[in-house]
């Protein structure tokens, strides 16, 4: 006997209802971050209360403002030179995020020339293309720049250019996928019986049929491009003294974390939640502007 499925329409509509309040969550919590840091970066002069370089060598080592000894004056406490960690992690915000956009614009655009170029035209230009784009894969952006500090010199732009040298390659992966689906569609053999040129077909009528992937791996790279430069900076094949650097700041806090942990803890704090911001907007855009993982 053949039974009827009874739905509850109510707990059905209860669980959207419950994942667009989620969806909404992700979106706001990582758009308000990274905005925080547009603004910090902007008006770091304004917002900052001392100069980044400002020593003062009888407040050094001042513990935050919450604890005994603390004072309100450096609400995030001092390092071992007497500079505000407040102040530093605020001016900090420039670099990382002119570093970010410097090398998202100089990856992204060599990424997604060279994957349309190898999806559309195949053949022997997507062998070598892939080939040398796993090339590019398979050597670490870390020991570049060190290898790059040692011979030219830590600085912005060593980190700048040892980041952009092999940070393309994920870009031209992803778009070359795109462009082999988007080369068979219609729409590109209608523009090859028209008499469109090669060049015409993969800029007017493909490219723009891969920015919604392409925006969802810019975002995504944010978050890997400021990790990345803490880490050279870390390594001290980054940003050099006296500059401020959420990198260099954890590095300068190494020899005195069991008596003044703030000098990594905030910079370290800071770096997590941007990049797990960039990372959750990635993943959000991708639910919004993927039909095959749109769920609502």
């Amino acid at each position: 006997m053949a039974t009827t499925k009874v739905i509850d329409w109510d707990k059905v509509g209860g669980g959207i209802k419950r994942k667009s309040i989620f969806l909404e969550i992700t979106f706001i919590l990582p758009v308000a971050v990274l905005f925080l840091l547009v603004i910090m970066a902007i008006f770091a002069p304004l917002l900052a209360p001392y100069p980044y370089d400002q020593i003062s060598m009888q407040d050094r080592l001042l513990p935050p403002f919450f604890m005994d000894g603390g004072t309100t004056a450096h609400l995030l406490g001092t390092d071992n030179i007497g500079r505000d960690i407040l102040s530093r992690v605020i001016y900090g915000a420039q670099i990382s995020l002119s570093i970010s956009l410097i090398v998202i614009a100089i990856t992204a655009s060599i990424g997604t020339v060279l994957g349309i170029l190898a999806g559309y035209l195949g053949g022997r230009t997507d062998a070598f293309l892939m080939r040398v784009t796993d090339i590019s894969l398979s050597f670490p952006a870390i020991l570049i720049a060190i290898l790059m500090a040692v011979t030219i010199g830590p600085g912005y732009w060593t980190v700048v250019l040892a980041i952009s040298m092999l940070g393309w390659a994920p870009y031209a992966r992803l778009i070359r996928g795109e462009a082999l689906k988007l080369r068979e569609s219609d729409f590109v053999a209608q523009a090859r019986i028209i008499g469109a040129s090669p060049v015409r077909i993969m800029f007017r009528h493909i490219f723009p049929n891969v920015l919604n992937p392409l925006i969802v791996m810019v975002t995504l790279s944010v978050g890997f491009v400021i990790l990345t430069e803490a880490a050279l900076s870390y390594l001290g094949a980054g940003i050099p003294p006296p500059a401020a650097s959420w990198g260099n700041m954890v590095n300068d806090g190494r020899t005195f974390i069991d008596t003044a942990w703030w000098m990594s803890l905030f910079p370290g704090i800071v770096i997590g939640l941007v990049v797990l911001a960039g990372n959750f907007l990635g993943d959000w855009l991708r639910d919004k502007m993927d039909p095959r993982l749109r769920q609502l």
